[in-house]
């Protein structure tokens, strides 16, 4: 359920209040065969959340006689029609979604440049040294109004160049008053943070700026030391910028009382409210001590304008202020790129792995970039640590790797030396990777918005891309929601001459098992600490 704020109350983003809801947490359809495993148990989680799993058992996983004929037989079961693909009454779905209010829309002059915006010459000069000549869509609506003074709620899909949109209006300012802590930009993840930054940097090049990064994983003295220097601007993720305002000294954040500007990055994430891992009050809490909302320019970017962020341009209006303004350019297109292909393949959920291993390395897989995306940090560090010992050149993104690790194994990814990433929803939003050639959803999201921001990983700037969702036997209704959001059907996954079942039987069911009882005893090893294993439930006996 998401959260809706109401459009009486005064106290928002632009002046925030909390009113969550509870939200129902949806259960594991993971579904393990009783003769061969125990059913492995994991707590839903949000947004890649760290999670323990409470029950992992290597059973039988040799390759044995009964493990082939116990395949067959789960396969015959899904040889039926498709359940995948919807009847005529599914055509037009339940859900519904708000369409934009009277948004402003960006001109379309394709003459347009940066300099006809009203930007100086050297920013105009440093974006061309960054190979970005013309503003884009987005930009094109927003800097002008930013300029202006005015609240701004922009919605452009991932890759429109909404940072630059918020960054040139900022900078320009900041030039011309170059005054310390000018502004603050939130943003959910370490890694986009570390992306607007460098942004930031790079355009303000030719500028003596001092801009800092304030996330978790980094040492907390020091961020405090170099808040309390007054740094130009401050890049967070809520939930650090929040310790220090509750923790630090009044010298260390007495700067925040001056911001000229405050920046929502992902605000759609930022503002959702759910019953566990909510970011909600962490941001509320940055926000009780920045200047109020009439006394600063917010701006709110996203790639999908959820109601409460919509909600948010008919709040009340403090006197003096002009009025909000939104720009919405291709949000209605978020949902698919035209050029992505979507295929689906149904597998019997107790060989997921083996099914995963086998498509990747298909002839017409195997040389390509894949970003894998889990549910739960746990299902993608073990999929990391088996796909290693299968021989994949791997790496992984989740929330429960150190920061130093994430930079380092992004940047591996980013320069082709590992063609796979194993990811949870972390990587799904923001993040410049690209040249992703396929997705692969080994986990399908409860929520078809996160599948969109999943799956536009690959078919970006006109480029072609495809995902393939794996589908278990209990995950057709969450299929059905993504078709109805999405407005498409997905096709059944084929590749002449390839037959997967046959190749998992043939080729995978022994190697398979054993590295995945190899990567359960990683897994397991990778948790002491201090020395001494965790206490947990998990046991491993080898057969």
């Amino acid at each position: 359920m998401r959260h809706h704020l109401d459009p009486e109350e005064s106290n928002s983003v632009l002046d925030v209040e909390d009113s969550s809801e509870a939200e129902s947490p949806a259960q594991s359809d993971y579904l393990d065969n009783p003769d061969s495993r125990k059913r492995r148990r994991t707590s839903p989680s949000d947004d890649g959340a760290p999670v323990e799993m409470d029950e992992i058992d290597g059973g039988n996983d040799d390759g044995s006689d009964d493990d082939e004929e116990h395949l067959k037989t789960i396969i015959s079961t899904i040889k039926a029609p498709s359940r995948v693909k919807r009847g005529a009454d599914h055509a037009d779905g339940e859900r519904t979604h708000i369409k934009p209010q009277n948004p402003i829309l960006a001109p379309t002059d394709p003459n347009i440049s940066f300099s006809s915006l009203h930007v100086r010459p050297w920013l105009v000069q440093s974006l061309s040294n960054m190979a970005i000549k013309r503003p884009t869509g987005i930009q094109k609506g927003c800097i002008p109004e930013i300029l202006k003074g005015r609240d701004c709620i922009g919605g452009s899909r991932t890759g429109s160049g909404k940072t630059v949109a918020f960054a040139v209006p900022i900078l320009q300012k900041w030039a011309e008053d170059p005054s310390a802590i000018f502004a603050v930009v939130l943003t959910p993840t370490r890694e986009l943070a570390l992306q607007i930054y460098e942004q930031f940097k790079a355009i303000s090049a030719p500028q003596s700026l001092k801009a800092i990064l304030v996330t978790g994983g980094s040492d907390m003295r020091a961020q405090a030391i170099a808040l309390a220097q007054r740094p130009h601007i401050v890049i967070a993720t809520p939930g650090r910028l929040a310790d220090h305002i509750r923790t630090s000294g009044e010298d260390t954040i007495c700067g925040l009382r001056r911001v000229r500007y405050v920046v929502l990055d992902e605000a759609d994430r930022l503002l959702h409210a759910a019953a566990s891992g909510s970011m909600l009050p962490d941001v509320e809490e940055c926000l009780s001590a920045l200047p109020p909302a009439a006394e600063r320019q917010t701006l709110l970017f996203t790639a999908t304008i959820t109601p409460e962020v919509r909600a948010l341009k008919d709040m009340p209006q403090r006197p003096g202020k002009p009025p909000v303004f939104v720009c919405e350019v291709d949000t209605q297109k978020l949902a698919i790129p035209t050029t992505l292909h979507q295929t689906h393949i149904q597998i019997p959920i107790t060989h997921k792995e083996h099914y995963l291993h086998v498509f990747l390395l298909t002839e017409a897989n195997k040389g390509k970039t894949v970003i894998i995306f889990c549910n739960r940090t746990s299902t993608a560090d073990f999929l990391h640590h088996m796909l290693r010992l299968l021989d994949h050149r791997v790496t992984s993104l989740h929330s429960k790797l150190p920061q130093r690790q994430r930079i380092d194994n992004l940047a591996r990814f980013r320069a082709s030396a590992a063609r796979i990433l194993v990811a949870t929803d972390v990587a799904a939003r923001g993040l410049d990777i690209p040249e992703v050639s396929l997705v692969v959803n080994y986990d399908i999201p409860r929520d078809p918005d996160d599948y969109i921001h999943r799956v536009g990983r690959t078919a970006r700037a006109g480029r072609k891309g495809e995902s393939v969702t794996f589908v278990g036997q209990r995950d057709v209704e969450l299929v059905l929601a993504i078709e109805d959001r999405v407005g498409r059907q997905m096709d059944a996954w084929q590749e002449e001459g390839v037959n997967l079942e046959t190749r998992v039987i043939r080729d995978a069911l022994k190697v398979v098992s054993e590295k995945k009882r190899e990567a359960l005893l990683d897994v397991e090893e990778d948790r002491e600490v201090g020395g001494k294993r965790k206490n947990t439930k998990t046991k491993l006996r080898a057969e």
